[in-house]
């Protein structure tokens, strides 16, 4: 179990997963989250924590608190995307979106597609130093991948589990993809609707996907690859359907993927140089040496 835990991965893929989990956090401020900054027009006595912010105890949101947080993590994620200091940022960036999340979710809706990103974000600072493109492997760094892999398939598995718990069988085949549908529905969905019973199937194949999505941690590299592929799939297929978006549990569940192959500097670079090639003098020609006589018979050059 322990060596499947810490299973060695490639410095080059932990370094790539670290980038993007930490440029997703930056971009999860401005695009996904702006609202959490709007909480603090809301009475204090509205804010009721989480268990863990009772716990802890963390203070009632204010203007000012909000406000330093926003920026000290947009900076510091922005900071941590290079790989300096990994432990360092990677605490202080954990810990100050932590704070954003118990904020965010202390009022009244808990959304569990930041799960993964959380569990993500807290081991990250534990897999050491790795720079893009190195093929030396670590297990320190396989071990923060597999936690998240977890993580992820929790999200999934404990879904289900949520489902059946509280909404019993009658969830399998009453009228939850309809509601959605109904509350924000696209056109797709409104056509696929129209299909008899495919709603019910729809419900039905959810809960078995979500049941034995652990499955995937048995299958062969290839064929786990190709069953992350469909999880990509499903959630695609939510957004246009129902506009529900997942993309905190889709940026961890990049832990899954052989990120060390996309280099996107590396591929820009490439292409910079082969656009100068093409641009270039034509293979074979030779460079005119001052002094040298033209075609016209004058000599080049001043």
């Amino acid at each position: 179990m322990s060596r499947w835990l810490t299973e060695a991965v490639p410095r080059g893929r932990v370094a790539a997963f670290r980038t993007l989990i930490y440029l997703f956090v930056a971009a999860d401020l401005v695009v996904f989250t702006p609202w959490v900054r709007t909480r603090v027009a809301v009475p204090g006595e509205l804010y009721q924590p989480l268990l863990v912010g009772r716990v802890l105890p963390l203070p009632t949101p204010t203007q000012t608190l909000v406000t330093v947080v926003f920026w000290a993590l947009l900076l510091l994620a922005l900071l941590a995307a290079t790989g300096r200091a990994p432990r360092l940022l990677g605490w202080a960036v954990f810990a100050l979106y932590f704070e954003w999340m118990i904020v965010a979710m202390s009022y009244g809706k808990v959304d569990h597609d930041r799960f993964g990103l959380l569990v993500a974000l807290a081991v990250l600072p534990t897999a050491g130093r790795a720079r893009h493109g190195d093929a030396t492997r670590t297990e320190a760094g396989g071990w923060a991948l597999r936690v998240t892999q977890i993580a992820v398939i929790c999200t999934y598995f404990l879904a289900a589990w949520a489902k059946l718990r509280f909404g019993g069988l009658d969830w399998l085949t009453g009228s939850v993809l309809a509601r959605a549908i109904l509350r924000r529905g696209t056109e797709l969905a409104d056509l696929l609707a129209s299909v008899p019973y495919l709603l019910i199937v729809a419900q039905f194949g959810i809960v078995a996907f979500e049941l034995l999505s652990p499955v995937v941690f048995l299958l062969r590299e290839r064929w786990r690859l190709a069953t992350v592929g469909f999880f990509y799939s499903f959630h695609l297929v939510t957004v246009a359907t129902i506009t529900i978006s997942f993309a905190p549990h889709l940026a961890a569940m990049t832990a899954f993927l052989p990120l060390e192959r996309v280099r996107p500097v590396v591929w820009a670079r490439r292409l910079l140089t082969r656009r100068g090639r093409d641009t270039g003098a034509p293979a074979g020609a030779a460079p005119a040496l001052a002094g040298q006589a033209s075609a016209a018979g004058r000599p080049d050059g001043p």
